[in-house]
């Protein structure tokens, strides 16, 4: 039985060098580190980790690791090395655990005899359907190091098109909680002080600091309340974003949303090309390139307009028909898959819209960011400053009587 070892040594180069190895035992170490011409100075047991069976204090699988795995594992089945052995280098230099052991159960269920891409299946949460499909389109044609090499650049170019999305909604959301924190410290703390002191004017107060007075006498008491109601509201989005008519009638008021959904729409459109691209140009075939872009559209009317133009090309129409029916793809797109049907260049075509919506997504999110910006400051102002305002209005009486 192997166990995993640490060790640590010297290169040729005489730098100290560690890393973790799978092996029968520490003699099995110092041999195949001498190969690399490394020579060790420490070698013992990895220690067990106690939490290695509790799922959720483990860390979990990133796509940057996944990117750089498939990167390395290209380069490796380039140069010629077998399939068994690339991934017990792999499993050796991954820091992650969590990985780690998905790699290790990844090796043994290829050395029991089942494919690469069957393998693969057992871990749905870090190989999603098209990272498999096309693991499986690789080792058919003998052509798996292309196909890693294409999927790295499709993942990195996706990671990158996710963080543009998460950047233009990141801006608003922290203004948000910056303002109701704000508001919420103003009213429970301070309008409460300016309160007291008004409560000794003898006069009546103008009808802007009654309002705020009897706002926050309401919000410290039913504080509880207010909070509660928002979990509630959260949770009750989640609930009905999860039900199936629920996600179509959110998801189809965000597509008609002015600015943010012309970003949703961009979005769309670069991910279904840049899939759709990627999976022809790796020998997968249409109907299981559209069921799988359609499982990961993200948005239920996109993922209904793909859906129909897979029944519609089993029915023997054209791919651009259908798109240009949903009525969620642009004319510009819909002609120019035409024109890559037409040429018998699909995947080209694909490719070029892709790179096409890839700067348009820049270009919403800036646009996104600019239109927001002014609105969130006027938003601050107006509120946070009529607060203050209001609370100085019976000060500025008091002023103007005594003058």
């Amino acid at each position: 039985m192997s166990t995993i070892y640490e060790w640590k040594g010297k290169n040729p180069k005489g730098r100290k060098v560690k890393g973790e190895m799978e092996a029968q035992s520490p003699e099995h170490v110092k041999q195949n580190l001498a190969r690399r011409k490394i020579t060790p100075t420490k070698i013992k047991k990895k220690p067990k980790d106690l939490f290695e069976n509790i799922k959720f204090l483990q860390p979990r699988v990133k796509d940057k690791e996944v990117i750089i795995f498939s990167r390395q594992f290209s380069t490796m089945i380039d140069a010629g090395l077998p399939l068994l052995q690339c991934l017990d280098l792999l499993q050796s230099q991954q820091e992650n655990p969590t990985f780690k052991r998905n790699l290790k159960k990844i090796k043994e269920s290829v050395e029991s005899g089942e494919t690469f891409a069957d393998a693969l299946k057992k871990f749905p949460k870090v190989f999603n359907e098209l990272f498999i499909n096309m693991v499986a389109a690789g080792e058919a044609g003998g052509i798996l190091d292309v196909i890693l090499q294409r999927l790295s650049a499709y993942m990195e170019k996706m990671a990158k098109l996710k963080s543009q999305v998460k950047g233009a909604m990141t801006y608003p959301a922290i203004t948000l909680l910056v303002a109701l924190v704000v508001v919420s410290i103003i009213l429970v703390f301070v309008i409460p002080v300016f309160s007291d002191m008004f409560a000794d004017f003898g006069s009546a107060l103008p009808g802007p600091t009654l309002f705020v007075v009897a706002l926050s006498e309401f919000t410290i008491g039913y504080i509880g309340w207010i909070i509660g109601a928002m979990i509630a509201f959260v949770f009750m989005i989640k609930r009905i974003y999860a039900s199936e008519k629920g996600r179509i009638l959110m998801d189809d008021m965000f597509l008609r949303l002015p600015v943010v959904g012309i970003l949703i729409r961009k979005v769309a459109v670069a991910k279904f090309t840049r899939t759709t691209s990627t999976m022809l140009a790796s020998g997968v075939s249409i109907l299981e390139v559209l069921d799988i872009v359609a499982k990961t559209a993200g948005n239920k009317m996109v993922e209904f307009a793909i859906q129909d133009v897979k029944t519609g090309i089993s029915e023997g129409r054209s791919m651009a028909d259908p798109l240009m029916e949903s009525g969620v793809f642009p004319s510009m797109v819909c002609s120019m898959i035409a024109v890559g049907e037409s040429t018998g260049a699909l995947d080209t075509m694909m490719e070029k819209i892709a790179d096409f919506y890839d700067e348009e997504v820049d270009q919403a999110v800036k646009n996104l960011t600019d239109a927001i910006e002014p609105v969130m400051l006027v938003f601050l102002g107006v509120v946070v400053g009529g607060l203050v305002i209001s609370m100085y209005l019976p000060i500025f009486k008091m002023a103007g009587a005594i003058s």
